[in-house]
């Protein structure tokens, strides 16, 4: 029998490593450590819940005992894994001690939490685990503040406005997606979820919380108070190292790998949220799916090496869905945007007049691939 596959983790990552796994080797024998429930969900469903009305069970789509079943994999959820010696190949987790072949560490990354006094009371919404730990709570209020203008944090902000929710957004920033979106265009995204109710203050920054009977008291950092029912954050995500930095593998904003997806330590990988890549956090779903087919091969005895597109990324967000691509926060392009009943065509441009970001939204999101497909043709000259 082939030696044993570790793999620490049960997120997107995990799964698209394991489905490639085995449509390469049907035998291989696999084993999954996770701390949650290991059952499958789609995380970007989390954005559009309350507007839907779901559940946290609603949003399972396979159990852990049926993806088990259907991988032939051996699953051991709510498992903590305490430490790795990369030495001997051992795992050592509350269901004991494992030896491995390989290692790979798909631990994902955390929702960061601003260090007020009163951060107690914030609620995150990163995983069906914490939806169901605040998810009575959530649907119960009426007034909302949302810390963050970032991706997730704009998609929410429209979800409860959706849903019937007073929001307020809080952003350090002067606009929405500051670091995916040019002013102008974000501009347009935030008039939109205006005219559906919802507030902004920008430039500013929370300071402190306090419970005032059923109540939330915020506090920010030009001396303004406002009183709201829940408080939720989403400012970004921090990788999990921990323990990848106590076994002693090389960290810094993630988990260091290389185009294989190796870490510093012999037979040890690392994919998804907590990896580092080209120096890089990728937080998103096709650089995933891509570096979990490289891995897949490379532990199955091939030698791949992880190349990466440029990216497509979709804000969801129904009432003004945008596709993006190129890096168009970019100060430095000049932009041409059109704007028309049908929606949004941005196009960016370098120094050279060559065309290197779009931003598409409405009727246009069909345009996407083929601009997508332009910008791809114009990096190689």
């Amino acid at each position: 029998m082939s030696a044993e596959i570790i793999v620490i983790g049960s997120g997107f990552a995990a799964r698209q490593l394991i489905k490639n796994l085995r449509s390469l080797d049907k035998n291989v024998p696999v084993r999954l450590f996770a701390a949650d429930s290991c059952d499958e969900y789609s995380k970007p469903e989390l954005s559009h819940v309350f507007t839907r009305g779901c559940d946290a069970d609603a949003l399972t789509r396979q159990t852990a005992a049926e993806w088990a079943e259907s991988q032939r994999i051996i699953v051991h959820p709510y498992t903590v894994v305490s430490a790795i010696d990369t030495a001997a190949h051992i795992v050592t987790t509350s269901a004991g001690d494992f030896r491995y072949d390989k290692l790979v560490l798909a631990t994902g990354a955390q929702a960061i939490v601003p260090t007020v006094k009163g951060s107690d009371l914030i609620c995150t919404l990163n995983s069906q685990q914490e939806y169901r730990k605040y998810h009575s709570g959530l649907a119960e209020a009426k007034r909302v503040l949302m810390i963050g203008g970032g991706l997730i944090g704009t998609e929410l902000a429209m979800d409860f406005s959706r849903a019937g929710k007073s929001v307020t957004v809080v952003e350090r920033g002067s606009s929405l997606l500051s670091a995916l979106l040019p002013p102008e265009i974000a501009a347009r995204l935030q008039n939109r979820l205006m005219s559906n109710g919802v507030e902004f203050i920008f430039r500013n920054e929370l300071s402190e919380l306090s419970r005032h009977q059923d109540a939330i008291q915020a506090s920010f950092s030009n001396g303004l108070k406002r009183t709201f029912d829940t408080v939720v954050c989403a400012i970004g995500l921090r990788p999990d190292l921990t323990l990848a930095r106590a076994a002693g593998i090389e960290v810094r904003h993630g988990i260091v790998v290389d185009e294989r997806l190796a870490t510093s330590a012999a037979d040890v990988y690392a994919l998804g949220d907590c990896a580092e890549i080209g120096g890089k956090l990728m937080p998103y779903l096709q650089p995933a799916t891509l570096a979990a087919m490289t891995l897949a091969r490379n532990l199955t005895g091939s030698a791949a090496r992880l190349t990466l597109p440029t990216l497509l990324i979709n804000v969801k967000t129904p009432d003004l869905p945008l596709h993006l691509a190129g890096d168009p926060a970019n100060p430095a392009y000049r932009w041409e945007i059109a704007l028309s009943a049908a929606g949004l065509i941005a196009k960016g441009y370098d120094g050279n007049d060559i065309f290197r970001a779009f931003v598409v939204s409405e009727d246009h999101l069909k345009l996407a691939f083929s601009m997508l497909k332009e910008i791809k043709l114009n990096a190689t000259h």
